[in-house]
């Protein structure tokens, strides 16, 4: 069988809660579990191979084994693995934050950079995040609203809903605020540019470190605009391309040379059948099917994100 069903590394930062593990079932030694990377290469969370012959591999283990041609075409321009798949459980807001571009990050950091999208899965009333500043600003206004805690006031405050999406290119400030549950899915990086806590302290009693001077560096200074129209699908850059579907039934797909797909369930519960072999899915699961491994189906009812690397622009 082509087809993987992925257990994630699991997050215990400061601001998380405990729906991915009482919801979606997630696994963790810890009480609270900010985040599940659930289709990772990245060396600090890698997703291991559930079950099967291969069970307990980590996921770029796996691809050394059965050859980077299981990956597709459309990721051998990558000299590493492109993407990281997430959920994300804010029982509290997470720091105002940015992310820097390629060029920026592999001068800096020495890895890249991040572009990313979030999927809410669900919210609790009245919830909000932050997304872009709500007007032009100026580097210099910017570095004294830092220095007098008053930043939010000058960000773009978005009330959210159950299936809302948001594309955050590198240099948009944002945050995700507190009772919000996501799926994030991000370049393999993690390089964040914390601006704002809230005056919050780490797990070592002192508070968390903050990246004013690089987040000035990187900030986009415009007010946010429209959300772009990403031609029928959730979300697309070069390195991603997410659609959301359903099942009622049985769903067929294909997956042909070009690029691997990554499902990712949020609702439901069924079954992936490649030929006569089959593997249970339940709603939180993540699995990798092979490129180039040909017809496959989802039966069963649900809903879940499709997950692909495109062609090169």
């Amino acid at each position: 069988m082509s087809i993987f069903k992925l257990a994630p590394a699991c997050k215990n930062y400061i601001w998380g809660g405990q729906k991915l593990k009482t919801r979606y079932g997630k696994q963790s030694p810890d009480d609270i579990v900010a985040e599940t990377w659930e289709l990772s290469c990245h060396p600090a969370g890698m997703s291991v191979v559930a079950c099967g012959e291969y069970a307990g591999l980590t996921l770029p283990e796996l691809i050394r084994i059965r050859g980077r041609a299981i990956l597709g075409e459309n990721c051998r321009r990558f000299l590493d693995f492109p993407i990281l798949v997430k959920f994300i459980d804010a029982a509290g807001s997470l720091s105002v934050q940015v992310h820097p571009d390629n060029a920026y990050a592999r001068t800096h950091e020495g890895q890249n950079g991040k572009t990313e999208m979030w999927v809410v899965m669900d919210c609790e009333p009245g919830s909000f995040l932050y997304f872009g500043f709500s007007r032009d600003v100026t580097r210099e206004e910017l570095a004294r609203r830092i220095r007098e805690n008053r930043l939010t006031e000058i960000l773009n405050r978005v009330e959210v809903k159950k299936g809302d999406v948001f594309f955050i290119a590198p240099g948009t400030i944002h945050a995700i605020g507190a009772g919000i549950l996501i799926a994030e899915i991000q370049q393999s990086s993690d390089v964040t540019y914390r601006v704002y806590d809230f005056g919050r302290l780490g797990k070592d009693g002192k508070p968390r470190e903050l990246h004013i001077e690089k987040a000035l560096d990187v900030l986009k200074l415009a007010a946010e605009g429209p959300q772009a129209d990403f031609g029928g699908h959730l979300g697309k850059c070069d390195y991603f391309v997410v659609d959301g579907l359903s099942v009622a039934g049985a769903k067929s797909d294909y997956a042909d040379g070009s690029s691997f797909h990554a499902l990712l369930f949020y609702e439901g519960a069924g079954e992936m059948r490649q030929g006569a072999e089959t593997l249970p899915f339940r709603m939180g699961d993540c699995f990798f099917v092979e490129a180039g491994s040909g017809p496959y189906e989802v039966r069963g009812e649900g809903r879940y994100l499709k997950i692909r690397i495109p062609a090169r622009k």
